[in-house]
């Protein structure tokens, strides 16, 4: 699928790794919906984008919301054959630590935010790519979601996080089984330690002690880096079903 005929969803698309898509995308001559909770940021960014981006204000693991924002793509765009999931939660929360054990309702919170709210989109999202006519390849839809190194090697503290981006990756190919019958590729991109804005507020020397965790390159990851690897997933018809570490060769340690 050529980028230059894609009409995408990006959630999570105002900042971060979902801004960089969203700009990618549109530089590239797609048209994309910016789907978050920020209105101030979504709005800033789908008017600097230009005319061929919205803003929808939704929560991802609300139906009405998002069935509300597919609306939006089929009434402005005339529909929808990508779907980039980057919204996402992280808590940092021990099993038991000093106040006691780890509080139910913030691993409820992070679960339905990173991994009910993916599958919301997704199934709601590939309902409507089913009843696009094929392109050239036979396609009829790509579907991309946001995990982590974190669901292979989580940290100290990582019990919620690790286990919403281990069910996006547990979920990955079975969905790409799924859907296979309605022409619709799924993949997994799984980013490392990555320059995002929940990074963005630490001191200089943390975040180049971060970076260097890596092997090569010995830096945080860029937004543009992921949004790159997005487009190479769009654009092969072959990847499918696959999990994808965008991480400089870093295996995270347990702490």
């Amino acid at each position: 699928m050529k980028v230059e005929h894609v009409i995408a969803l990006i959630t999570g698309g105002a900042s971060g790794l979902g801004a960089g898509t969203a700009a990618r995308f549109i530089e590239g001559g797609a048209r994309v919906l910016i789907l978050d909770r920020d209105v101030d940021k979504g709005a800033r960014l789908a008017d600097e984008l230009g005319g061929r981006a919205r803003f929808v204000a939704a929560d991802v693991s609300s139906e009405a919301d998002v069935q509300a924002a597919l609306d939006l793509a089929q009434a402005e765009f005339g529909g929808l054959n990508v779907l980039v999931n980057c919204a996402g939660i992280g808590l940092a929360t021990r099993t038991i630590s000093s106040r006691g054990p780890h509080p139910l309702e913030h691993f409820e919170s992070v679960i339905r935010v990173n991994l009910i709210g993916s599958f919301n989109c997704i199934r709601l999202a590939a309902a409507l790519m089913a009843g696009n006519e094929p392109n050239e390849f036979g396609e009829r839809g790509v579907i991309i979601n946001s995990a982590s190194v974190a669901a292979f090697e989580g940290q100290i503290g990582q019990a919620a996080y690790s286990a919403s981006k281990g069910g996006i990756v547990g979920m990955t190919l079975p969905i790409a089984r799924d859907l296979a019958r309605n022409s619709i590729r799924v993949c997994t991109i799984a980013p490392g330690i990555f320059d995002t804005p929940l990074l963005g507020s630490l001191p200089e020397a943390v975040r180049a002690s971060l970076g260097a965790q890596a092997p090569f390159p010995q830096r945080l990851g860029l937004p543009t880096e992921y949004a790159q690897l997005a487009q190479q997933i769009v654009e092969n018809p072959m990847l499918n079903g696959e999990t994808i570490r965008l991480d400089g060769a870093l295996r995270m340690g347990s702490t």
